[in-house]
C-alpha cells in the first residue's frame, strides 16, 4: 500500500470513529432528556403503582431505542431513584418531597402533608457574631447572636443540616423552647409578638463535607442543595439567617413565577 493510501485508510477509520463517537453522544444527550421527562413524572406521582412502564413501551412511547431507554434508566438508578427487580422490573424506590419557593414558611409547615418532622438539636448557644452575620442581622461585628445547628429528621430520615444564628434580644427567648419539635418561624413570631414579612434566598449546590454528610447519612461528596436564607420580621427588621443542606436526593424546590420587566 502507498503513503499516500495508508493515509487515506487512515483517514477513513478516524472519520468511522468519529461517527460513532458522534452517536454516542446524541444516544447521551437523548438519555439525559429522557431520564428528566421521567424523573419529572416519577417524583410527581406519575406512576401509581411505583413501576415504570417495559423498556419497550417507554422506547414507543418516546420514540427512542432500547438503549437509550436503558441508559436513561441507569441515570435515574445512579441518582438513587429507581431500580430493577428481578421479575418485577424498574420501580420507584425513592422520593423526593416538595419544597416550595414561593411562599415563607418553615420545615414542618411546608412538609406537613409528608409526615412528621422532628429536630435534633446538636448546638444551641451564644457566639460572636462573625462579620457576614453581623452585617446581614444588622448587629456590630462581634456581638453575640444565638447560635443553633440542628439535624431535621421527616418520618426519621435526616433530610437537612441548619444552621441558625438569630440576634440575641430575640434568640436567648428561644433557650426554654421546644427546639425539637417546633419550627423556629413559629417561635420567633410567638415570643416576638410580630409575623414574619419577607425573606431573602439564595439556593446552590455544594458538595457534601466529611461532617455534613456523616450527619446527614450521606456519601462524602454528594450533591447538597445549599438554601441561604435571611428572615425579616413585618416591621423589617432581619432576625434569622440561616444556612440550609438538603439531602439533594430527598427534596425537590420549586416555585411560581410571573414574569415581569
Amino acid at each position: 500500500m502507498s503513503p499516500t493510501d495508508r493515509i487515506r485508510d487512515h483517514a477513513g477509520q478516524g472519520a468511522t470513529t468519529v461517527a460513532a463517537r458522534r452517536a454516542r453522544r446524541l444516544r447521551a444527550d437523548r438519555a439525559r432528556q429522557l431520564a428528566d421527562l421521567l424523573r419529572h413524572q416519577l417524583l410527581t406521582g406519575g406512576f401509581q403503582d411505583g413501576a415504570l412502564p417495559h423498556e419497550t413501551i417507554l422506547a414507543t412511547d418516546y420514540s427512542a431505542s432500547r438503549n437509550t431507554v436503558r441508559q436513561a434508566l441507569d441515570l435515574l438508578r445512579s441518582e438513587g431513584l429507581v431500580e430493577r427487580l428481578p421479575g418485577v422490573g424498574t420501580v420507584v424506590v425513592a422520593q423526593k418531597y416538595p419544597h416550595g419557593l414561593d411562599r415563607l414558611m418553615g420545615l414542618a409547615e411546608t412538609l406537613r402533608e409528608h409526615g412528621r418532622v422532628t429536630n435534633t438539636v446538636r448546638t444551641v448557644g451564644p457566639v460572636p457574631a462573625p462579620s457576614p452575620v453581623a452585617d446581614r442581622l444588622h448587629v456590630p461585628p462581634g456581638t453575640d447572636v444565638l447560635y443553633i445547628e440542628r439535624l431535621r429528621q421527616l418520618n426519621g430520615l435526616p433530610l437537612s443540616l441548619d444552621l441558625t444564628y438569630i440576634p440575641l434580644d430575640v434568640g436567648t427567648a428561644l433557650l426554654g423552647e421546644d427546639l425539637e419539635n417546633t419550627d423556629i418561624f413559629r417561635l420567633l413570631e410567638t415570643l416576638t409578638g410580630i409575623p414574619l414579612g419577607h425573606a431573602e434566598i439564595r439556593l446552590e449546590a455544594v458538595n457534601a463535607d466529611a461532617h455534613s454528610a456523616a450527619i446527614l447519612q450521606a456519601p462524602r461528596g454528594a450533591a447538597l442543595l445549599m438554601l441561604e436564607r435571611l428572615t425579616h420580621l413585618a416591621d423589617g427588621r432581619p432576625v434569622d439567617l440561616e444556612f440550609i443542606r438538603f439531602r439533594g436526593d430527598r427534596i425537590s424546590m420549586s416555585g411560581l413565577l410571573h414574569r415581569s420587566l
